[in-house]
């Protein structure tokens, strides 16, 4: 069998007289004649160039980089793989990271406080978050403004699960998310314009521009812009964000390609909780309260800014090998003014509650050196494809924190709390922590071609790590691991032009401060994952569909002793290394147009996450998950019109936690579903107008519960409705 190629460009099918180009799939009765559809089996400068937008699609032929450096097709990466396209971004409006994360397949959101969050897949923590395939400064103890990072500079967001060591370095064996940036590609001018109004006062403009340069249209830029505010179903929250994102590509020569850009994002949000609402009444009884309560004071406020600059140069020579050298720089800032309450109210007269209030300011800067190259090469007679590189990253992180006068007390009463609280007076910023990360790595991998449907990915990555700091409460820390190797293998095996069955081994290491007995810290955590199943491709590459079993396991999981570390002052508690957690699933996944105008994904998970002593582990994650989106545009007279619909449903989850009476108890979430509605209509060919409706039933469900007896509610019924224009 002929190999597949790497990129597939389509041109567009053009009238006998010129006219306008058709919609890809016309009826048969509606379509003039048309010239043959023209396909051109050929890559553009530099692989990274396939986009998802215009396409109109719910998955791509394009290569992913996410999984290895390598730049493979969906079907030809042995690893779940799933690709939110900007198609999806506009059906659904999917406006956030957060956003995309609730809809995509075998990814949860646990949602603890109105502006932090934590990602997680097949039962651990997501701490892999990347830009281009670069980890970013997200850092969740801290975050705020990451989760609402605006998805108006990214083309596409590419999740891998599983164990993602190769491409990520240090993390969980859970997922990688990779938000794709847009590219400034167009010889044309184009762009777009949106409007959207929606619930709870919502108020978003955004522009999107691309023109070329110079007369030769070598050199081409694009800027993006936009302004978003709203209110929230949360009483005394809003948010206001701005964002900008520009991007210049330069053809140096015909094979050399120079990028660059920036990108600034700016959050303010008021009225936001530090932490949760109480769980229990001081009686023990469960709460229940409005969706709109909220524990924040009316001052409270925390603002973000993350900005990042890049440059690429990348060099295609005539043998197909391309060598490429980038460099990112991100920066942000927080600064944060909250309030904090803890405890049980009484059930009568509200009080009970006791207050805390902190500043912080937070500063994080990271820098990103990576040079790869990749091509292919020629063994005992066929060929296969290569790539190898170094990757440097360091990251500065200081926190600094005002004490506040007074500091805490007693809350009044707060069944009848409104957020009037008097704000303490603030000191200057005095030390709180500080922390350097560096990563140096070296990798290779290869894709032999051993038959013409066999192909056997093999690959390995040293990485140097090293994070040392400073806590006030706690004092200096280091902790390091010299030469991690992390493993890469897979196995992919074309039965016929549509199926490949695949196996894949992969590795992940995440160092701890935790030390033994004898004062060394433990080695890292490893996390290793298995995963077997079978991909399939229909319809020249417009379904992806995937079917997978996977086991994954950690192991070097620090335990606490009863041992101290001997010469700490005050004494630290001895770890020892144990067997960690098991999870073993498996994940069903389409995505694509499975008829002319009829798109589609879905995808249902299914796992088990057990501790080495046969307990669930991090129960308050989703073992069962079901994500479903589809739209259809309806045929002749009514073909300006487009309607879709979507279903999100999550299995029950639970935790243990300890209620005021001393009484350990179990809390649940039942399962749930949310649906959602939309509708689209072509007003001319530059306009439409869009119509959506999420939680459609006002489905009452927890956003997060039981964390330190505490709980937050998912968002209630809401509408948004959207003009766009494209230029």
């Amino acid at each position: 069998m002929a190999a597949r190629p790497a990129v597939s460009v389509q041109l567009k099918r053009l009238s006998l007289c010129m006219a306008a180009a058709l919609p890809l799939y016309a009826s048969a009765q509606d379509a003039p004649a048309v010239l043959p559809e023209i396909k051109v089996n050929a890559a553009p400068q530099g692989e990274d160039s396939a986009t998802t937008e215009g396409t109109g699609s719910y998955t791509t032929t394009g290569p992913s980089r996410t999984a290895t450096p390598l730049g493979l097709s969906l079907r030809d990466t042995p690893q779940s793989v799933t690709v939110v396209t900007q198609q999806r971004f506009e059906d659904q409006r999917l406006q956030t990271i957060t956003d995309v994360l609730n809809n995509t397949t075998g990814v949860s959101v646990n949602q603890y406080e109105t502006h932090r969050a934590q990602f997680n897949a097949r039962g651990f923590d997501i701490n892999a978050l990347m830009i281009d395939g670069v980890p970013t400064t997200w850092d969740q103890p801290w975050s705020s403004g990451e989760i609402f990072s605006s998805l108006v500079t990214y083309d596409r967001v590419e999740i891998v699960r599983g164990a993602t060591g190769l491409t990520t370095g240090s993390g969980n064996p859970s997922a990688a998310v990779n938000m794709v940036r847009k590219r400034a590609g167009s010889k044309e001018f184009t762009g777009a314009a949106e409007l959207d109004l929606g619930s709870w006062n919502q108020r978003r403009g955004m522009v999107d521009l691309s023109t070329p340069v110079n007369t030769a249209k070598t050199v081409r830029l694009r800027v993006v812009g936009e302004h978003a505010e709203r209110d929230s179903w949360v009483d005394r929250l809003s948010n206001k964000s701005q964002t900008l994102f520009a991007t210049l590509e330069a053809d140096l020569t015909s094979n050399t390609l120079l990028t660059a850009g920036l990108s600034y994002q700016k959050n303010k949000a008021r009225g936001p909780m530090w932490g949760g609402l109480p769980l229990w009444y001081s009686d023990g009884t469960p709460t229940n309260w409005d969706r709109s309560k909220s524990a924040a004071a009316d001052w409270t406020r925390w603002d973000t800014t993350y900005q990042t600059y890049f440059a690429s140069l990348q060099h295609r020579f005539d043998n197909d090998w391309r060598v490429k050298l980038s460099y990112n720089r991100s920066e942000r800032k927080a600064d944060s003014y909250l309030l904090y309450l803890s405890g049980a109210p009484d059930r009568t007269t509200g009080l009970g509650m006791t207050t805390f209030a902190g500043s912080y300011d937070v500063k994080t800067t990271q820098d990103d050196v990576a040079v790869q190259a990749d091509g292919p090469f020629e063994l005992l007679g066929r060929k296969h494809q290569l790539a190898f590189g170094y990757v440097y990253a360091n990251q500065k992180f200081n926190a600094d924190a005002r004490a506040a006068n007074p500091a805490g007390g007693l809350a009044p009463d707060f069944n009848a709390w409104n957020g009037t609280f008097p704000e303490p007076s603030w000191g200057a910023p005095t030390f709180y922590e500080n922390g350097t990360t560096t990563q140096q790595a070296i990798y290779g991998v290869a894709r032999f071609n051993v038959t013409d449907p066999l192909k056997v990915i093999l690959g390995a990555r040293m990485t140097n790590y090293r994070k040392k700091g400073d806590v006030a409460y706690s004092g200096a820390y280091e902790v390091k691991s010299d030469n991690e190797l992390t493993p890469y293998a897979g196995v992919i095996y074309d039965l016929n032009d549509q199926y490949s069955l695949y196996a894949s081994y992969t590795d992940i290491f995440l160092p701890q401060n935790a030390r033994d007995v004898t004062g060394r810290y433990l080695d890292p955590v490893k996390g290793k994952a298995m995963e077997t199943g079978i991909k399939g491709e229909f319809l020249d590459g417009r379904v992806n569909a995937s079917a997978s079993v996977f086991h994954i396991k950690q192991n070097n999981l620090a335990q606490q002793t009863t041992d101290t570390v001997p010469g700490t002052n005050p004494p630290e508690t001895a770890y020892r290394a144990v067997d960690g957690a098991t999870s073993k699933g498996f994940e069903l996944e389409v995505a694509g147009e499975l008829a002319p105008n009829w798109n589609l994904s879905a995808g249902y998970t299914h796992f088990r996450a057990k501790a080495a002593d046969g307990t669930d582990v991090n129960s308050l994650y989703p073992r069962r998950l079901f994500r479903l989106f589809t739209t259809y545009r309806l045929p002749g007279a009514w073909s300006g019109l487009t309607l879709g619909g979507g279903l999100s449903w999550q299995g029950k989850t639970y935790t243990h936690a300890t209620n005021p009476l001393g009484t350990v108890e179990k809390v649940e979430q039942k399962d749930y579903a949310l649906v959602g509605l939309m509708a689209r209509y072509e007003i001319n060919k530059q306009m439409t107008a869009q119509l959506n409706i999420n939680n459609l039933f006002d489905k009452r469900y927890y956003g997060m519960f039981a964390a330190y007896s505490q709980l937050t509610y998912g968002a209630p019924r809401n509408v948004t409705v959207s003009l766009k224009y494209k230029f």
